[in-house]
């Protein structure tokens, strides 16, 4: 009787104890969640990434930014999320020669991919923006939001509260800002997502990594042409297949309202015309080429470089050599080689909150 008698005491015990455990391990999950991670993807052979000291990587905030990058509700209309224009099927950009924003603003320029972003320090075709937070809440609040707060349209600080009124949302903002939602954390959460897309499981990243079997016989044979006779790595050099310089190359510079690009930022008359050097990853999956989208296939680009260009009184003659020839066979393996560069993109649209 008496042995009966403490067995729900026993139990509670039990129970009590199971509970603190679960407690204890639900408090360093969440604590796992949201401290600073220093390990993340990274390209080999090259310098860290540079993460601004006042936006540090975690886990938690790198979900929320991959949470938010595909949700249409950051646009006006909620027709338009960063994914938009950047596709997976499309090498991260979205296979068109311009964008369409909220309420079917046009964008006349290409979308760049966004592959190995985290490692630019100037971003868009004319590098405008110098941090990839500022470039987040640019596109954001003219690209998404389709001329933000005007028009009757709502401002990043309205969808704020629509995002935060989104129980999901208004708990995560807490547990990773400490904060309500903000047009400043979103661009922060957004941007370490980006700081994530590392295309360091490529062919190419292995093959730069000295893996000699990563690339077939062909496309090394086409990497050779590409670094020696094509001089490409002039201006798509390294790891990343990108000086992160702006060249005149004459794209679009006989269009009646000429994009003079890097000059619109810096008056320099030099830069007339000049445009960032976009890097070659995945690039067999994104086309239109050029930022005016202009060439409508792999081959019509590379015949444009190999050309030296397009002649125009601010032509880069310092990199753009003098006209290449190649045989028929080294042009395909130049070709192959470029075809050999895509990437695979593992990372699928979360599950949104509601």
């Amino acid at each position: 009787m008496s042995g009966d008698s403490k067995r729900p005491r026993l139990n509670l015990t039990l129970a009590l104890t199971v509970l603190l455990l679960m407690m204890a391990y639900l408090n360093e999950w969440v604590f796992s969640m949201t401290e600073v991670q220093t390990s993340w993807p990274e390209m080999p052979r090259y310098e860290a990434m540079k993460i601004p000291t006042d936006n540090p990587m975690t886990i938690a905030k790198v979900e929320l930014g991959k949470q938010l990058f595909h949700d249409r509700r950051l646009s006006g209309d909620e027709s338009r999320g960063c994914f938009i224009c950047h596709l997976k099927p499309r090498g991260l950009t979205n296979g068109r020669a311009d964008a369409v924003g909220a309420y079917k603003v046009r964008i006349s320029r290409s979308p760049p991919t966004l592959w190995n972003i985290g490692y630019y320090s100037e971003f868009y075709w004319d590098g405008r923006s110098r941090s990839l937070e500022a470039q987040v809440k640019d596109a954001w609040s003219g690209r998404i939001l389709g001329a933000s707060g005007k028009d009757g349209h709502p401002s990043m600080e309205d969808i704020c509260r629509k995002l935060e009124a989104i129980e999901g949302y208004g708990k995560q903002f807490q547990e990773v800002f400490g904060e309500a939602c903000t047009p400043d954390n979103v661009a922060k959460a957004i941007a370490a997502f980006g700081r994530t897309i590392v295309a360091n499981n490529s062919a190419w990243a292995r093959s730069w990594a000295g893996d000699e079997s990563a690339l077939s016989e062909k496309a090394q044979r086409g990497w050779e042409i590409f670094r020696g006779r094509g001089r490409c790595t002039n201006c798509h050099d390294g790891v990343l297949l990108t000086d992160q310089q702006y060249h005149n190359i004459g794209i679009g510079m006989d269009a009646e309202n000429l994009d003079l690009g890097r000059y619109n930022v810096t008056k320099n008359e030099e830069h007339r015309g000049a445009f960032k050097t976009p890097t070659l990853l995945d690039i067999s999956k994104s086309a239109p080429y050029f930022h005016d989208g202009s060439a409508a296939k792999l081959e019509d680009a590379v015949d444009t470089m190999l050309a030296g260009g397009i002649d125009n009184p601010w032509l880069d003659r310092a990199n753009l050599r003098p006209p290449v020839k190649l045989s028929k066979r080294e042009r395909q393996d130049l070709l192959t080689f470029l075809r050999e560069l895509t990437v695979e993109y593992a990372v699928t649209p979360p599950r949104l909150p509601k």
